[in-house]
């Protein structure tokens, strides 16, 4: 992985902040992202001092604001030419219902919504590595179903529904995105990281789990390995391929939050 330019979001603590130690381990340049400027600056120190590896940049964004993953995509591409694997970890889970800065349901603007349209104003750079990986973080906790006129939880909202459902959203995202870009040999995959000891599911749960390494395990294999080199449009668990719920291969439903996710943050994708 030596010389491998890799961003992963929400990458200051948990899973992220595991996954990108190992990755640096590797010798590879990590892209470190939050949206605390200290606790980004902090976690590239603590990252060095594990690894000794100097490749380390970071960008700070509030990925609950469009503008400001618009901003982080500008920031990224004045600083590189290309990025091999963009890994969409960040993730929130809210008790209650809050809005977004541009007013959509907060869990679904960060989980889902910030990584459509940051994984589309990214896909030039990956267009020019060899390596070409997206890697979405999902959850075998994601939802068996999806109400579009109830996307923004207007009607009722539950934290666990909402969440569930952003997982599912990054799911369905996944195999869209895969199949529209089968001529480009960008791969994309999702996975789910395990029940891990994080504060988000402290937040969802408030029981134990296991470690940070554990969790970060099917990440690093889909960043890394030569197995999945020609693979796209999969779910995996503990680093095989699995299967997700009926909804997610439906073609339809996915073409559905496709075009409303294109509505929502404003840009029609590269790749409709």
């Amino acid at each position: 992985m030596k010389d491998k330019i890799i961003l992963i979001t929400g990458s200051t603590d948990g899973i992220g902040k595991q996954t990108a130690l190992n990755l640096s381990e590797m010798g590879a340049h990590l892209i470190i992202h939050g949206r605390n400027h200290s606790r980004v600056k902090q976690t590239v120190e603590d990252i060095f001092a594990k690894t000794g590896n100097k490749k380390l940049d970071y960008f700070v964004a509030d990925l609950s604001s469009l503008d400001e993953v618009r901003d982080l995509s500008k920031e990224i591409h004045a600083r590189y030419k290309k990025l091999d694997v963009l890994i969409n970890n960040a993730g929130v889970y809210m008790k209650n219902r809050e809005l977004s800065y541009n007013g959509y349901e907060m869990t679904f603007a960060v989980n889902h919504l910030a990584h459509f349209l940051l994984t589309d104003l990214l896909l030039d750079l990956i267009k020019k590595s060899n390596y070409k990986r997206v890697i979405n973080v999902a959850s075998m906790a994601h939802a068996s179903e999806i109400n579009f006129d109830n996307l923004q939880h207007e009607k009722f909202y539950e934290g666990y529904s909402a969440y569930a459902l952003s997982k599912l959203c990054n799911i369905l995202f996944t195999y869209e995105l895969a199949e529209r870009l089968l001529e480009s040999n960008i791969t994309v995959n999702c996975l789910h990281p395990g029940v891990i000891r994080t504060k988000l599911l402290h937040a969802g749960w408030g029981f134990g789990g296991s470690g940070l390494q554990e969790g970060s395990k099917t990440l690093v294999y889909l960043a890394t390995s030569q197995e999945v080199l020609y693979t796209t449009g999969k779910y995996f668990a503990n680093s095989f391929q699995s299967n997700s719920s009926k909804i997610s291969y439906n073609r339809e439903k996915r073409k559905i939050l496709w075009e409303l996710s294109e509505k929502m943050v404003g840009k029609k994708s590269s790749y409709s």
